[in-house]
């Protein structure tokens, strides 16, 4: 499996970027990308997306190769042909979760990162990705408005991911990570989570912001070169 769970992306990082890169293994100009979020009113208005394209032309990606998905209909087999990569972005996680599944969406992803295609997940996108998405509450930035009651993730990676991580949070997400039996890694908006095979590897500097891990001390935690643990 290949996915890379971030934060805000390459933003604040541009390793990241280039990391992303490496994992599609592909020419920018060849790379095409399925990019899913929840429904937008103004999509070319929308600063995130605005910001989101810019960081793609950083890395050479061209605007035309970006195919909108905004989980208001059922995903059909041609949505994703000839695509290299499923980006899951940012927003509400539970109407996230809610709406991957309705439309069948958690099918598809999980067909596709079997067949040997590249998951990006941006926040609540990382979240989905993991078994459970009971991390993303903990800090009390996502609210379950819907009422969502099964936190059922798409199980795509062994371990939780809570985004956004500071240091003044390392309390909070520590208690936390107690209530679960999942290891859980918290990343920075300067860090990421890249799986390749069996291997993981945290990109960016900064602590070991890693819980309920039994390998702690071989993990590392760079930002130039990657290590992998």
């Amino acid at each position: 499996m290949k996915l890379l769970l971030t934060s805000v992306g390459w933003w604040k990082n541009p390793i990241i970027g280039k990391e992303f890169l490496k994992l599609v293994n592909k020419k920018p100009s060849e790379i095409r990308i399925f990019l899913a979020i929840t429904p937008i009113k103004y999509l070319k208005r929308n600063k995130y997306i605005l910001r989101q394209f810019s960081l793609f032309d950083e890395i050479r990606i061209p605007p035309e190769n970006i195919t909108f998905f905004q989980l208001d209909r059922e995903v059909k087999k041609d949505d994703l042909k000839s695509i290299d990569v499923i980006f899951v972005f940012g927003g509400n996680t539970f109407d996230y979760l809610r709406r991957i599944r309705k439309t069948g969406f958690d099918k598809a992803i999980k067909a596709f990162v079997k067949s040997g295609g590249v998951y990006l997940g941006l926040s609540a996108g990382s979240y989905v990705a993991c078994p459970t998405i009971e991390a993303a509450s903990w800090k009390h930035a996502d609210r379950n408005e819907i009422g969502l009651r099964n936190f059922k993730g798409l199980n795509l990676v062994p371990f939780l991911v809570t985004a956004h991580f500071e240091e003044k949070l390392r309390s909070i997400i520590k208690k936390a990570a107690q209530s679960t039996k999942y290891e859980v890694i918290a990343i920075t908006d300067k860090q990421a989570v890249l799986v390749n095979g069996n291997r993981r590897t945290i990109i960016g500097s900064g602590k070991k912001n890693i819980f309920n891990s039994p390998n702690m001390k071989i993990i590392k935690i760079n930002l130039n070169p990657v290590r992998n643990y």
